[in-house]
């Protein structure tokens, strides 16, 4: 790292224990050495401040007005961003980004709670209301602080009825030391007073019927987060605070679950991970590759979610089975028994004895000459076999686009197997065998990187291709087209890659080698990640460059150019 010339070079060792720390660059001995785990170390007006995620992670924040974030970086990352006149040890030749600036945030549990409570307390700040009421509001308002204030400030009134606020004191919910008999609304027992418990609304329940209320809703699902109270012309709210009283053991734990379900579930930034049973969360602050934010498979474009829930559930059905076997085979006209015919003569005999023609389904006997005789000759066309035969066009299509996208969903697997072999081993071969900086050799990975991309694009673009409209053949033709050439340009990359990286690891690399080096696969790596990206952005816009030229004579590259 390069300093500032006129500060001295120095350092504070920190426990395990020490959480955050910021310091002051004005100080004449300031530095941080922090263990692998430990998190998010911000520059608190200094010039050069550095957060230390995971080992051989760098991402550096300058802004001391920023909010802080808890970035998880892929172990061997690196991103360095530093002024443009400060002095730097090592020349390095070749400037890369080895995700093309992808920017995302892991979030556990207790920072989404951590979120929700800052939230709340702008609320309740604000508008100097409870917190309960704070959280029915936002809630009310699917958590848009903005839409809270508009809807309050336009007719305060009006939104406490709307949501059934009463702002009242948690002793008129839960009256205390009171012995008058009083009859519960709901079972019409007489109970004592401090016994029931109420929204504010003067509708005394006794806390039996309350749990058992507040059970059932916690257990039917989200919903109880919009609670009324028990009697059915009562539209008063049941505030959090009262469901905290009430509920118990599990019931309050998947409670307070909902509430943090329902902060992920309208924010347009962040998705729980799709992984089961996980409880992360992803907040992406820009475009994504991983997921899809929409539908929450993995990232699949150039096809739309619809058209991917389509192809998924094609995948799983049973109805390309079926299509095979009407196009394939035939039941015995006599015990029903589907029979696969391999070619040869006409006249079947089924196991159950029955002989009969395959084109005709008639009985063989009388059928002097099968050919001739089966209502075949003369060009008829039973439209049973004109079924079969559309069927069977039918299932050969969907075979094709299918192993190809299988295929692709196969070598993209085997491509992050080959990246994480990258990162974890052969870099830190050829780095300690050759004494070359890690930085260095970082283009092997964005290359394999690239790969990856591309198996994920060829493979959903396959499913595309099934979906393609019979009747607009022109743009089949080139689908087929541009899709042999990506996968003509990916493999020159994955050859050029493993080329270079085998080399480098037999071998070494000097100073004029690794230039070298770094040119031919870098080269590579731009020109096929443009045209995948191109690629996409043609599919996106379903090829409507091919309608436009269809009657034209054109160079089909141009379209990715």
């Amino acid at each position: 790292m390069a300093s500032d010339n006129d500060s001295e070079k120095s350092y504070v060792i920190l426990k395990e224990e020490d959480g955050l720390l910021n310091f002051n660059s004005d100080s004449e001995k300031s530095y941080i050495i922090l263990k692998e785990d430990d998190l998010l170390n911000s520059g608190s007006g200094s010039e050069n401040s550095y957060d230390v995620l995971k080992e051989d992670n760098l991402q550096m924040n300058s802004d001391n007005d920023s909010e802080k974030s808890y970035d998880v970086l892929k172990e061997d990352n690196l991103q360095m961003n530093s002024d443009s006149d400060s002095d730097s040890d090592i020349d390095v030749p070749y400037t890369y980004n080895v995700f093309n600036a992808k920017s995302y945030v892991i979030l556990k549990e207790d920072h989404l709670i951590k979120r929700q409570q800052h939230i709340i307390h702008e609320i309740t700040s604000l508008l100097t209301i409870s917190t309960n009421d704070a959280c029915m509001l936002l809630l009310k308002y699917n958590w848009r602080v903005t839409d809270v204030y508009e809807a309050w400030f336009k007719d305060e009134r009006k939104v406490c009825d709307d949501i059934g606020l009463l702002d009242v004191d948690r002793d008129v919910k839960f009256p205390k030391h009171d012995e008058r008999k009083v009859k519960c609304g709901i079972c019409f027992d007489s109970v004592r007073f401090d016994e029931t418990a109420n929204c504010g609304c003067n509708h005394n329940i006794c806390k039996v019927c309350w749990r058992s209320y507040v059970s059932t809703a916690i257990n039917e699902g989200p919903g109880c987060l919009t609670l009324k109270c028990p009697v059915p012309s009562c539209g008063v709210a049941v505030s959090p605070d009262m469901v905290d009283m009430l509920a118990k053991g599990k019931d309050k734990i998947m409670y307070n679950r909902f509430w943090l379900r329902s902060y992920v579930k309208n924010s347009k930034k962040i998705k729980w991970c799709p992984g089961l049973g996980c409880d992360y969360a992803v907040e992406f602050d820009d475009d994504f590759t991983t997921d899809c934010y929409n539908c929450m498979e993995e990232a699949h474009s150039p096809l739309d979610c619809q058209t991917v829930g389509k192809w998924l559930m094609k995948n799983m059905a049973e109805a390309e089975n079926t299509s095979w076997i009407l196009a394939n085979t035939k039941p015995c006209p006599n015990c029903k028994i589907w029979i696969e015919r391999y070619g040869g003569c006409p006249s079947m005999t089924c196991i159950c004895g029955y002989e009969f023609c395959w084109l005709c389904l008639e009985p063989s006997r009388g059928h002097n000459n099968l050919l001739a005789a089966c209502g075949r000759e003369g060009g008829k066309v039973n439209e049973d076999e004109r079924q079969c035969e559309l069927a069977k066009k039918s299932a050969d299509t969907y075979t094709h686009y299918y192993e190809r996208w299988a295929a692709n969903e196969k070598y993209r697997k085997q491509a992050l197997v080959d990246l994480h072999n990258v990162e974890t081993v052969h870099l830190e071969k050829i780095s300690s065998a050759h004494y070359l900086p890690r930085a260095e050799l970082m283009f092997f990975i964005d290359a394999w990187s690239q790969i990856v991309e591309c198996r994920r694009v060829l493979k959903w673009a396959y499913a595309y291709g099934y979906y393609i409209p019979k009747e607009e053949e022109p743009k089949t033709v080139f689908f087929e087209y541009v899709l042999g050439e990506a996968e003509d340009s990916l493999k020159r990359l994955h050859l050029c890659v493993e080329k270079e990286l085998q080399t480098c690891i037999e071998y070494g690399y000097g100073f004029k080698q690794i230039n070298s080096s770094i040119a031919n696969v870098t080269g590579l790596t731009i020109v096929t990640r443009t045209y995948f990206q191109n690629l996409v952005r043609a599919l996106e816009n379903r090829l409507s460059e091919v309608a436009s030229h269809e009657d034209e004579s054109f160079n089909c590259l141009n379209l990715l150019v």
